[in-house]
């Protein structure tokens, strides 16, 4: 065999061109641009003549189009590439070739990416003007947004204490049930089963039911101390008992992944099991769980809107008085974006810490 005929040839070794895929891509995005469009047009001729949200319907149409056109730019890429890989291939380099027909499949790929997030987009702008704005003018009234977020503002500071003071001692009776559930020796399994008990009754049961049971159960069964509650304090309390049995499950974890060696280590240099737990496993575990304890504090935020049922004047309260009143759910979408205010940067923070964990693993 000749060298001419042992050297392979760019196409041998390049696969599949990609061309079609960005013909598909050029396809979706000529479809989404008309979709969005068509949309738009629809959108100036639906906004109302005057008021707020006549320029912000406007300012909506006019982006969403101008938005639509940029989505021609990653397809130019991918043809870009397409034509610098033919050039390549046309020169024998396969390097260039498989460099360049990878980068137009990403430009192709990411293409159709933005037309899907477009058009879901879209479909919920025409969900706002279903039934003549029914929607809108029913969530998202300006006049109802402007009148009732002071007042349903200050109700959600409730919210944010009983999440903070549940927090805490959450963490504590969580970690000492965790502690009970993993009771050693004969002595310890009475403790352990009830622990488990516990951890299996409340995470079986829905928050609200508790929150209801702790709320108008112990005041009218008059059990002394716990009868005599505020409505905010009950529903601390119950919201301590529900997540408690979710904690102590994530500290149970937490221990049970330290290696054993670590325990054997401990206890061969003498010191006692609760010696041990205290200053070798639980440290370790601790640093290992918060980021899934991040989460469910995250979950316990949320609930604190169920504590509406028990009378407490929180902020999902104060939006249902309004939207007794004026017939509209508008506050309801307040107490909604309040909590997407609290929430969406924990989550963040969270995924943060799990970014970081996996690195510092990857790099063992």
């Amino acid at each position: 065999m000749t060298a001419v005929e042992a050297r392979p040839t760019a196409r041998s070794t390049t696969g599949r061109s990609g061309h079609g895929l960005t013909v598909v891509a050029a396809v979706v995005t000529a479809a989404t641009v008309l979709f969005v469009g068509i949309t738009a047009v629809r959108l100036v001729q639906a906004a109302p003549r005057s008021g707020g949200w006549h320029w912000v319907l406007l300012a909506v149409a006019v982006l969403g189009a101008l938005a639509a056109l940029l989505l021609v730019l990653p397809v130019l890429s991918a043809v870009r590439y397409g034509r610098l890989a033919r050039a390549a291939e046309a020169r024998e380099d396969p390097v260039a070739v498989r460099r360049d027909r990878f980068r137009g499949r990403n430009a192709a790929r990411l293409a159709i990416g933005l037309c899907v997030a477009t058009v879901i987009a879209t479909f919920f702008v025409v969900f706002l003007l279903a039934n003549d704005h029914a929607v809108q003018s029913t969530f998202f009234a300006p006049d109802m947004v402007a009148r009732s977020w002071w007042d349903v503002t200050k109700a959600f500071g409730k919210n944010v204490f009983i999440a903070v003071v549940a927090e805490v001692i959450v963490l504590a009776w969580g970690l000492l049930v965790a502690l009970a559930r993993l009771a050693p020796g004969p002595g310890g399994r009475p403790i352990a089963w009830l622990a488990t008990v516990y951890i299996d009754a409340f995470r079986a049961v829905p928050a609200i039911i508790v929150i209801y049971l702790v709320g108008f159960g112990l005041p009218l069964a008059g059990v002394p101390v716990l009868s005599s509650m505020s409505p905010t304090w009950a529903a601390i309390f119950a919201l301590v008992l529900t997540y408690g049995a979710y904690v102590a499950e994530v500290y149970r974890a937490g221990i049970e992944s330290i290696h054993p060696s670590q325990m054997a280590a401990a206890r061969s240099l003498g010191l006692s099991y609760p010696s041990t737990m205290r200053f070798v496993i639980v440290p370790q575990a601790v640093r290992r769980v918060i980021p899934p304890l991040l989460n469910d504090f995250i979950g316990l935020q949320k609930d604190t809107a169920l504590v509406t049922v028990i009378g407490t004047v929180e902020a999902f309260t104060q939006a249902k008085t309004y939207a007794s009143n004026f017939f509209n759910l508008s506050s309801v979408t307040v107490v909604a974006a309040l909590f997407v205010l609290i929430t969406i940067p924990q989550t963040r923070f969270v995924d943060g810490l799990l970014a970081r964990e996996q690195r510092r693993l990857q790099a063992r």
